[in-house]
């Protein structure tokens, strides 16, 4: 078993602009279907609820732990569904199966490269810190290509393809 803490620093204020940002093609949008567990649309995001939860290799608890995730808050893509498990896909890419009672639904994302955090929700919005990646941050409202985001009680804008935990158009239902 391997420990994922996913533990992360904190973002640095930074008075400089932002630099020129990483010409990136849209991601293909995935196949959406209505879970007949849980009647919610799969793939959405959910977060983990605790501070310690095991992935498994498989769908019960014979099956080995592969990782276990330090990171109460972590958002993670659900990809299918049974009656009492999920197997998801953490922010590293790497899938594994979760009991279902350890998610929530959350409005929590990780920072995916370090990024501007902007005063609007606009590529020429000034920047007002910079947050790095791997920081955890509270989302609040997606639009025009930016999530409002805040951390550490600072609230602002960030490029929405460079969070990991927002994406879907039914991830807050």
């Amino acid at each position: 078993m391997m420990v994922r803490a996913l533990l992360i620093t904190g973002f640095a204020l930074s008075a400089a602009l932002a630099g020129a940002l990483p010409a990136g093609g849209e991601a293909q949008a995935p196949v959406v279907q209505i879970s007949h567990v849980t009647g919610k649309p799969v793939p959405r995001f959910e977060t983990l609820r605790y501070a310690a939860v095991n992935g498994r290799t498989g769908p019960s608890e014979d099956h080995s732990i592969a990782w276990r995730y330090e990171r109460r808050g972590l958002p993670v893509l659900i990809l299918k569904e049974s009656q009492s498990w999920a197997r998801v896909r953490d922010p590293d890419g790497d899938e594994v199966w979760i009991h279902r009672r350890t998610l929530q639904p959350g409005t929590t994302a990780m920072v995916k490269q370090t990024t501007q955090l902007r005063a609007g929700g606009n590529i020429a919005a000034r920047s007002v810190a910079e947050i790095e990646n791997g920081v955890m941050v509270s989302w609040s409202n997606c639009q025009d290509r930016f999530c409002e985001v805040t951390i550490d009680n600072t609230t602002g804008w960030v490029l929405e393809s460079h969070l990991w935990g927002v994406g879907l158009d039914h991830s807050a239902e």
